[in-house]
């Protein structure tokens, strides 16, 4: 029986998860690189991290992040030699919660927002964001500015305030709910790889939705949210199937 493919943990999704030649030839068939591997690349070829190190980040041996390295130096190649397209998708992993101490990344969009954006909240709070702009539901997840955050208890609004997202791309705004400690999100168009970090997080969405803000929140509260449970955004929808550590024999979907 072969052993089971340990997780690997991740900062968070890329901000951008496709490339294409300026001179042409996006029509040919892209280098997927998985989200591991690119990690394994960020964190070695970025951060300055050695392979034990990154191994150590990771959660897994030295001598698998070598095999990762290798296999993404190899794709990364051909993809400058051969001018093909890139995507960014899929592979065995799991979101950071910022909770990890041991060499954590030097720039951990976790680490930054909990201390900025971590909010208590009561036992029997509901917490609902909203993408938020001039009061209506900003339609496009990945470049929202703020949101508008919801309290809510016993189905009736008792608090709310806006919060600035922190110039986060959509790979990180994710994280930046979870330290909110939001249980759901009520947003307009949403790409595919959002939605499976928003699921990684235990974050429930409300998609498809616009108008006023307020107002959704109040018929999210009551129980009578009009939305579409098929959202997209094809404007960063590129993070295929597959993508989430627990659909890959992982037992958990984010690593602390």
């Amino acid at each position: 029986m072969p052993r089971p493919r340990k997780c690997r943990k991740v900062c968070c999704l890329p901000d951008n998860d496709g490339f294409v030649p300026i001179s042409g030839g996006e029509e040919r068939t892209p280098i997927v690189l998985n989200v591991d591997e690119y990690e394994a690349i960020r964190l070695i070829d970025r951060e300055g991290f050695s392979q034990e190190q990154c191994g150590e980040y990771m959660r897994i041996a030295r001598t698998t992040v070598q095999q990762i390295y290798a296999v993404a130096r190899k794709k990364l190649a051909d993809v400058l030699v051969e001018g093909l397209p890139l995507r960014i998708e899929g592979g065995d992993f799991a979101l950071c919660s910022g909770n990890s101490a041991a060499y954590g990344c030097r720039n951990c969009y976790q680490q930054k927002f909990h201390p900025m954006h971590e909010k208590p909240k009561g036992d029997h709070i509901m917490r609902i964001a909203v993408t938020h702009e001039n009061g209506e539901i900003f339609q496009h997840f990945g470049h929202t500015e703020q949101f508008k955050i919801y309290d809510v208890e016993d189905g009736n609004i008792i608090s709310s305030e806006i919060v600035d997202a922190g110039g986060s791309g959509h790979g990180a705004l994710a994280g930046v709910l979870s330290a909110l400690k939001v249980d759901a999100l009520i947003c307009g168009g949403i790409g595919d790889g959002a939605q499976m970090a928003l699921s990684d997080a235990g974050i429930r969405l409300y998609g498809g939705v616009s108008g006023s803000a307020d107002a959704a929140a109040e018929a999210l509260a009551a129980g009578e949210l009009d939305f579409n449970p098929n959202v997209r955004c094809d404007h960063h929808d590129h993070h295929g199937e597959g993508h989430s550590c627990g659909s890959h024999g992982c037992d958990h979907h984010s690593c602390g």
